[in-house]
């Protein structure tokens, strides 16, 4: 915006004053110059437009009124807008340079059709062959940011001309136009390339820095371009810091994508980045150093980025000073070693006046402390917390959790600290964060149970969070039966029965059964407060209290022994509850009762995936996810077919596999049906083609290559019109509860009768044809049922552990730890629990808890540890645990041979 339009200029009779200042009972009162204004009278006052005499001072007001009411989201409509874009054009006629510029913005915010686009080009166009270099640069942006891909072409010329231009400002204003357009007429922009290149080599800063982004944007997609462009340029032809960042960013994306070994060898670039780190330009640098720390280097390598980055932490700049501190705390994630060098400027940080810097470097700290530095570092972290937000508080709880995880001696500090911050005031996320924190150092540090469900016991007195007094409540009930003096809790359990909302007050009755049911000292006093809890308000609260009495009192006849009463008050619900809701709802009343046993326990979606023909509108592979009230369609489908009705249960149905591309004649998938003895496999067929109806349609499979399968039986369809779908059924036999592996072939053989479009009558006679489909294999995650458990510890200790098997594997090379943790978790087939499938960025070792159950219902724990060995080289630690040793050694077998 001009100069002229700020300030005092901008005052006059039609509006407010600009910012002022007026004391007012001792405080200050800011006044906006734009306060009060509506768009009703804006859009009057903008008839000036029209005046045969432009006044160009209250033209100028009104456009700047305009464009702030857009600013804050007002909205024209298509008639306001129309009359508003032409009354600016009318402005072209003032040849004052301020006006013009604001011309040039409503132009761009107003434009609403082609039309109007058109009618405004010529005097753009004029404005970009004008002698005025301001004129030029503004009507390239403006024509640039309206015109369709049609006009484009008629200013192509002048565009290219604009590129190589003199003036630095029209060479910029073109550039910057071609990485817009080049999103929407790449083949256009694709032309430039040649006045792009010499843009590159220009002594201006910013043409050279939007003329590299632009042509790298042009050969993005040619992975051999790119790397040749970046070659040209690290030879030291690029001047300008910000050019050189862009140039900084291009060669660490090739040596990135280029898979070279980053520990040993001549990697190629990499001098490049080593010498960035010696640039006059400070963001230069700081890109560099960056950069490096983001690779895969050795610590000689990534020293000197380290070191440019400790030089920074002690600058006057507090941006200097922010950058580099997040680098760093980035780097101690994976490689805190190579940090602990600049531990002193980072403690000379925690009393930084930026909150940001401080609690990045707190974090820092946290992370690459050594176990004589923690009591000091807690002293002066509670000093440092009362003055950040609660989003910072978070980092630091996650921090102060990993350190104690890393040193475990320490547990009692920060456990006290983190027990402080429960009582200091807080949202629900930052609580969440410390309970959470608590709760892993309870878990993974056993000589902190104690001390730790005491601190959760104190909070929950005065927790004015609900989700968190349950979830304190339940993890008090699986781990406090088990401390030496379990009665120390009951009291502040009984508490939640008297004080607290029905939801606490529930999960508090379900943490006394626990107590009843583990410590057989306090059943007693159990019994009293819960015969209490029968007289309670809520149904939810005396339902529960009046289940577990008759449970802990043998009334209720749960299993046949303490074990059995123990794993229903523990064990956690092996059923999706969205599974056990559908099945709930298509129950029938009948002499029959409900068989929880039936419901599936299997995370999924299921079940038949149809294809539509071209033109309808859902497409035939589309393996959309169905609703979860079909949980039970298969086994309801195949039950009722008479050759399979004798077959048992369904243990598992496959996700559909696709055995035909998209778009041709014939749409098929298959869903493999697991059942102890027996596979069925679901070739779900449909025709898209109009002018064919298919009869006697068969799938012959080709079992050469699965030998412990012998087919026994198929189901043909009889016809498959245009745009239906239709089931093929063959079953093979297996033995029994034996996960059996193999490759099937597949050719779809049928007979083709012409179809009379206008019709619809088939031709009487038909001619035998076959379609060959792709091959695909049952496999050993086809076995396996995706069923989570609610607490894996709790799950895992209450598993025999005489059934765990354990080994190491070498993975060999992979693209990162990621795709490793992804591939063994596709081989198994099993549910991942408490998140632990996601892997950190950056991460070098990962831990990954999986669940589910192997067919004969044998539920299946697993333990993976993985870690980088060596340049991209994946070890992984397995440790199995099921209801059958025999499982246990299958499942080490099964990811041997994957």
């Amino acid at each position: 915006m001009p100069r002229s339009l700020v300030g005092g200029d901008l005052a006059g009779p039609d509006m407010a004053q600009p910012y002022m200042k007026k004391d007012d009972d001792d405080e200050e009162v800011e006044y906006s110059p734009f306060f009060g204004i509506e768009k009703g009278a804006v859009l009057q006052e903008a008839r000036a437009f029209h005046d045969p005499q432009l006044d160009v001072r209250r033209c100028s007001q009104v456009i700047t009124k305009l464009l702030y009411l857009l600013n804050q989201g007002e909205t024209f409509t298509k008639v306001e807008a129309t009359e508003v874009f032409f009354a600016v054009t009318k402005l072209f006629q003032s040849s004052d340079a301020g006006l013009r510029r604001l011309v040039y913005l409503m132009i761009k915010e107003v434009s609403t059709s082609s039309d109007e686009v058109i009618i405004v080009t010529s005097s753009l166009m004029k404005d970009m062959n004008s002698k005025t270099d301001m004129y030029r640069a503004n009507a390239i942006r403006v024509l640039c940011r309206i015109i369709d891909g049609t006009l484009l072409t008629q200013i192509e010329r002048y565009l290219k001309q604009a590129i190589v231009d003199k003036n630095p400002v029209v060479a910029s204003a073109a550039l910057v136009s071609g990485i817009h357009l080049a999103q929407a007429n790449p083949e256009i922009v694709k032309r430039w390339s040649n006045e792009v290149q010499e843009a590159v080599q220009s002594r201006a800063p910013l043409v050279q820095f939007h003329g590299l982004a632009l042509l790298h944007q042009i050969r993005q997609n040619d992975r051999l371009a790119v790397s040749k462009l970046v070659s040209s340029l690290t030879r030291g032809s690029v001047r300008s810091p910000l050019a050189q960042c862009l140039l900084i960013r291009y060669t660490s994306q090739v040596m990135r994508e280029s898979s070279m070994n980053t520990q040993t060898g001549d990697r190629p670039f990499f001098d490049f980045l080593e010498s960035s780190l010696r640039h006059k330009s400070e963001m230069v640098i700081l890109e560099a150093a960056r950069k490096i720390t983001e690779m895969d280097v050795t610590s000689r390598e990534l020293a000197p980025a380290i070191t440019v980055l400790q030089l920074f932490l002690s600058s006057s700049k507090p941006v200097l000073r922010f950058a580099a501190v997040r680098t760093l705390n980035k780097v101690a994630m994976t490689r805190p070693l190579a940090v602990t060098n600049c531990n002193v400027d980072l403690e000379s940080l925690m009393s930084d006046t930026n909150r940001s810097i401080a609690t990045l470097a707190i974090t820092t700290l946290l992370k690459t402390g050594n176990e004589s530095s923690v009591d000091r570092l807690m002293k002066q972290i509670t000093n440092f917390m009362s003055d950040i937000a609660d989003e910072f508080k978070i980092v630091v709880v996650e921090a102060i959790r990993s350190l104690c995880l890393k040193f475990p001696l320490k547990y009692r500090s920060m456990l006290n600290f983190l027990s402080n911050s429960l009582r200091e005031e807080g949202g629900f996320e930052y609580k969440k964060a410390i309970v959470d924190s608590i709760i892993t150092l309870i878990s993974e540090i056993p000589d902190a149970k104690e001390i730790g469900l005491l601190h959760l016991c104190e909070f929950i007195e005065d927790c004015e969070f609900t989700y968190l007094s349950s979830q304190i409540l339940h993890f008090l009930g699986n781990e406090g039966p088990r401390t030496s003096d379990p009665s120390r809790y009951i009291r502040y359990i009984h508490n939640r029965v008297i004080l607290e909302n029905a939801t606490v007050r529930a999960s508090a009755v379900s943490t006394l059964a626990k107590f009843g049911a583990l410590v057989d000292t306090l059943k007693p006093r159990i019994f009293v407060l819960l015969r209490r809890c029968l007289f309670d308000t809520e149904d939810e609260v005396r339902d529960r209290a009046t289940l577990y009495l008759q449970t802990l009192g043998g009334e209720v006849a749960i299993g046949n022994n303490e074990k059995d009463v123990k794993d229903f008050l523990f064990g956690s619900l092996d059923v999706p509850l969205a599974n056990l809701e559908a099945s709930l709802r298509t129950y029938e009343p009948s002499e029959e009762p409900f068989d929880i046993s039936l419901v599936s326990r299997e995370v999924r979606s299921l079940p038949l995936q149809e294809k539509k023909a071209p033109g309808k509108k859902a497409p035939a592979t589309a393996a959309a996810p169905a609703p979860v009230s079909a949980v039970d369609a298969y086994q309801k489908m195949l039950s009722s077919i008479p050759e399979f009705a004798g077959f048992g249960r369904l243990f598992k149905s496959s996700e559909p596999v696709e055995l035909t591309e998209a778009e041709t004649e014939y749409a098929v998938n298959v869903v493999k049906h697991i059942y102890d003895s027996y596979v069925v496999l679901q070739y779900n067929c449909t025709n898209t083609i109009e002018e064919q109806l298919l009869e006697d349609v068969t799938v012959c499979v080709d079992a050469s290559d699965a030998e412990e399968f012998s087919e026994i039986c198929s189901k043909p369809l009889a016809s498959l019109p245009y745009s239906s779908t239709g089931q093929i059924f063959v079953a093979f036999e297996k033995p029994e509860r034996v996960p059996a592996v193999g490759k099937f072939l597949n050719l779809l053989k049928f007979t083709v009768k012409e179809v009379d479009t206008s019709t619809g009558e088939a031709d009487e006679d038909g001619v035998e044809d076959e379609y060959q489909l792709e091959e695909f294999e049952v496999v050993a995650a086809d076995y396996m049922l995706r069923v989570p458990v609610s607490n894996f510890r709790n799950a895992w200790e209450n598993m025999d552990p005489e059934s765990e098997r354990v080994d190491e594997y070498g993975l060999g090379v992979r693209e990162s730890l990621a795709e490793a943790v992804s591939a063994v978790i596709n081989i198994l087939g099993m549910q991942p629990c408490e998140g632990t499938e996601v892997v950190p960025k950056n991460a070098r070792s990962h831990s990954c808890l999986l669940s589910g159950v192997f067919i004969g219902d044998v539920k299946v724990l697993v333990r993976l540890s993985f870690g980088l060995s060596g340049p991209n080289e994946v070890a992984m630690k397995l440790a199995v645990r099921s209801d059958d040793p025999e499982i246990s050694d299958k499942i080490h077998e099964i990811v041997a041979s994957g």
